[in-house]
This record gives structure tokens, C-alpha cells and sequence, in this order.
């Protein structure tokens, strides 16, 4: 086995740069010329839509990884409609669309039906949004992991529900502006204490993998969707997508704004097998939430002059060193 190729952090500031100093085998598919374009160019995606590029990233690692063989099911919301309006598709690939909730269902569906064929090289993948899967298809999904079949789902949460008007999910963060959390009354934006925290939830269904994933972190996405399709049996990868129309973001600062979630720990990556953490990816350099809640307006109204909520501040940064400490993700070395 070949021994990984290390390149100082510094040197890989940008994909084109960092890739050119890694070995060939080792560069990104994004960086290949023959990766699938499996969700190709002219769908209709805002501009900086990060649950675009998560979808490409991951899909196209999923196609180089079974030399494509995939077949992906796709919930209902942003990422169906904005590739498949009628009569188009912008998917070069095996798609179905499902309903909101049963796209972990379809998908278990697909695997049987392969596995029945004798088509066992086939690997099948469902995806969705955050409210199609905290939310609405919760129940499919538990009872996905619960039967351990043998499908890769993968959530691109954007933390809201962005195709129908930026209403509040089980994934939105405490004291985010939405349609349905407004910015009025003593506790402004959304409550603390909801929602679901998706992937330690598949973790304590002691499935074979669960991971995290950021598309700021390229190769590492890349990585953990390679290792996923070439485990059998459930598995579940969890990406954060920035969503500069529901975020108040900057469309050219999507990548920015993702690396930020990172550095400041709100969104800790790593891995976990069988209900148990193998791996994080420590923290370079540790920032305060701030520097991350500061350019979105969602969270606008924590910062107004006169009128700041360094108490609700507090406590988002509370829960970043949570994080912190229960991933060890200021350990150099990484690790749980």
C-alpha cells in the first residue's frame, strides 16, 4: 500500500495550486478531466448554491469510486427542482425522484431490486435536504438504518426549507432569521433547544458508517464518500451547504462561509463506525462564532448596534466548544 502524500497545509490554498503538488492519484475528482459530470452545467441553482456543489462533489466521487455504477434517488426540494424542471434534467446519470418523505424507502427499493438482478456492482444512493430528511422523512430513514440496507444517504443541509420560502427545519441553527422564525418578541429568530442532531442520531443507530462533510473541505468530502460506497450495509454522510438566498450571504463567499462553520466548530467533521467516532479533523486555527455569524444576515439582528445579543452569542459559542471538546478537534493530531 502506498504511503499518503504530505503536503503542508499552506501549499493547498486553492484547488488548482494544491492539486498540481499532489500526485496524480491523489488529486481531487473535481481536478480530473474525466470525472462523470454527473449533475451537469444549465440547471437552474441560484447563484453560489452550495448544495449544488455538494451534490457534484459527491456524486461525481461516487461515480469515480464504482466506476459508474450508481443509481440515485432524489427527494423532493431544492436540489430536484432546480435539475429536473420539466422536461430537463441536468443529471447524466440513473435519477428517480421521490416523494418529500420515502426517499431512504425508493432507495432500499432500488438495492433489492439489484440485488435480486444479480446486479450486486450497482450501488444505490439516495439524497435530500435537511427537511426531507430530519423532517419529513425521518421515519423512512430510521427505518433505513434500522434494517441496515444496503443504500448510501447522503443530507445536504442548507438548514432550511430554501425551495418553498426559507421556513425553519429541524436542522435551522437557534436565533436564524426564517419565514417562520421571524425576528420579533423576547426570543427573536429561532428558539434553543429544537431541532435534531442528524448524525449523532444515525450514529446511535450503530449503522456501518456515518460521516460529516463540508464543501470547503474538498478532498476530505471526497475521502468519505469513496470510503462509503465500498462499505455495504447503511451509511450516511452529512454535507453543510451553505445557502446564500436563505443565509443573507454573499453568493461569491459560499466556500467562506463553510470553512468558517469549520474554524469556529459549529460544524465538526469526522467519522464514525458502528456507533463509534474513528476520526475528526482537527481545527487549524480556532475563530469565534462571531467572525461566522457576522456575514449572514440571518443572524443580523445579534449584531445591532446598542442592541447586541452577546448573551445568545454566548451561547452559540457554548456550543461550538461543545463540540470542541467532545471531538478533541483542537488536537494537532486529530482523532477522537
Amino acid at each position: 500500500m502506498e504511503q499518503e502524500q504530505k503536503v503542508k497545509f499552506y501549499q493547498k490554498g486553492t484547488y488548482t495550486v494544491g492539486n498540481r503538488l499532489l500526485n496524480v492519484k491523489e488529486r481531487s475528482v473535481q481536478a480530473s478531466m474525466d470525472r462523470s459530470n454527473s449533475l451537469t452545467c444549465g440547471h437552474r441553482a441560484c447563484q453560489g448554491c452550495g448544495e449544488a456543489l455538494g451534490a457534484r462533489y459527491a456524486i461525481d466521487a461516487a461515480m469515480r469510486a464504482t466506476r459508474n455504477q450508481v443509481i440515485a434517488v432524489n427527494a423532493t426540494g431544492c436540489l430536484e427542482v432546480f435539475t429536473t424542471p420539466y422536461p430537463e434534467t441536468s443529471w447524466q446519470m440513473p435519477w428517480l425522484h421521490s416523494l418529500f418523505g420515502n426517499a431512504a424507502a425508493v432507495a432500499t427499493g432500488v438495492a433489492a431490486a439489484m440485488r435480486i438482478k444479480g446486479r450486486t456492482e450497482v450501488r444505490t444512493i439516495a439524497q435530500g435536504g435537511d427537511g426531507g430528511t430530519t423532517d419529513i422523512g425521518f421515519g423512512c430513514l430510521s427505518g433505513m438504518f434500522e434494517r441496515n440496507d444496503d443504500v448510501l444517504y447522503i443530507c445536504y443541509d442548507n438548514e432550511g426549507y430554501m425551495n418553498t420560502g426559507v421556513q425553519r427545519s429541524s436542522a435551522t441553527p437557534p436565533t436564524a432569521r426564517t419565514a417562520t422564525t421571524p425576528i420579533a418578541g423576547p426570543e427573536p429568530g429561532n428558539v434553543f433547544g429544537t431541532g435534531k442532531n442528524m448524525p449523532m442520531l444515525a450514529m446511535a443507530h450503530k449503522i456501518p458508517y456515518v460521516a460529516t462533510a463540508n464543501v470547503a473541505a474538498l478532498h476530505d468530502l471526497e475521502k468519505k464518500v469513496t470510503k462509503a460506497m465500498h462499505i455495504k450495509g447503511a451509511r450516511y454522510i452529512h454535507i453543510f451547504v451553505p445557502c446564500p438566498l436563505g443565509w443573507g450571504s454573499k453568493p461569491e463567499e459560499t466556500i467562506h462561509v463553510a470553512r468558517l462553520a469549520i474554524k469556529c466548530g459549529i460544524f465538526p467533521l469526522f467519522e464514525a463506525e458502528n456507533g463509534k467516532v474513528t476520526s475528526t479533523v482537527p481545527i487549524r486555527e480556532q475563530i469565534p462564532v462571531d467572525d461566522y455569524l457576522k456575514i449572514q444576515k440571518r443572524f443580523s439582528h445579534l449584531f445591532k448596534k446598542g442592541h447586541e445579543e452577546r448573551d445568545k452569542i454566548a451561547a452559540i459559542q457554548a456550543m461550538a466548544d461543545e463540540n470542541i471538546e467532545y471531538f478533541n478537534l483542537l488536537n494537532s493530531e486529530g482523532g477522537s
